[in-house]
């Protein structure tokens, strides 16, 4: 079986999804991105998460083929390879939930604001929403097309990828991602916490403004910047 290893590492990242409350029924996928072979492997579509196993994670490769499994991989497939297309030198895992609160600011069609350290201590500024797809770009490629229209949308606003882990595809929902399966799972998981933390913000006072950028940067570049220093691994 090709890639044993990493088919058990995304079925887990998987059954962290519905763990975490970010899912319900089969609403959602993780895959992660082998840059040593040029395939990823994913979740097959449709499947129950209490039927899932290792060996049901299906192998990708970057245009969206199945190179090895029994099952169709996910729905959502040619948005993970258009993402690792384009992105794989920069990320290594992604996520795709239809999570509560971060769903109802995508329909909303908004960025999420960046009011407070919670937000800043993992994403480097609002979390973009990107536009809708056109009734054409859904016809012809939806799912392809998704993923053309977050890599653009990142591009058009000069945002790295790296620095906003996460973003809002309008009248959809997010996608997360990071430097493996694990990762974009807790991106997914801050995401929707920082999603319920700002929709109560507005909730509770009209007009607010997003946290001050010194305050935003200093709790962003202390994990994440060249002299980072929280947790165990840096100076202290």
């Amino acid at each position: 079986m090709m890639l044993k290893e990493l088919r058990e590492k995304v079925y887990e990242a998987n059954m962290d999804l519905p763990k975490h409350g970010l899912v319900v029924f089969t609403w959602g996928n993780a895959s992660e991105f082998d840059r040593d072979s040029g395939l990823f492997v994913i979740k097959p579509s449709g499947v129950d998460y209490d039927k899932l196993s290792p060996e049901s994670m299906v192998v990708c490769d970057l245009d969206g083929k199945v190179v090895d499994g029994d099952l169709n991989p996910s729905s959502d497939t040619p948005t993970h390879a258009y993402l690792y297309r384009e992105w794989g030198d920069k990320i290594g895992g992604v996520v795709h939930t239809h999570s509560a609160w971060a769903v109802s600011w995508a329909q909303a069609g908004r960025d999420i604001p960046a009011y407070g350290t919670t937000h800043a201590d993992y994403f480097y500024g609002p979390i973009p929403c990107m536009r809708g797809l056109t009734e054409e770009e859904i016809e012809e490629a939806y799912e392809l097309n998704t993923g053309k229209v977050i890599v653009e949308g990142f591009a058009e606003r000069d945002i790295d990828p790296v620095a906003v882990p996460a973003v809002l595809v309008r009248n959809h929902g997010p996608f997360t991602w990071g430097k493996d399966a694990d990762a974009a799972v807790y991106h997914a998981v801050v995401l929707d916490e920082v999603a319920k933390m700002a929709a109560r913000t507005e909730m509770l006072q009209d007009g607010v403004a997003p946290a001050p950028q010194y305050l935003q940067d200093k709790h962003y570049l202390r994990k994440h910047g060249p002299n980072a220093y929280y947790g165990q691994g840096g100076a202290h």
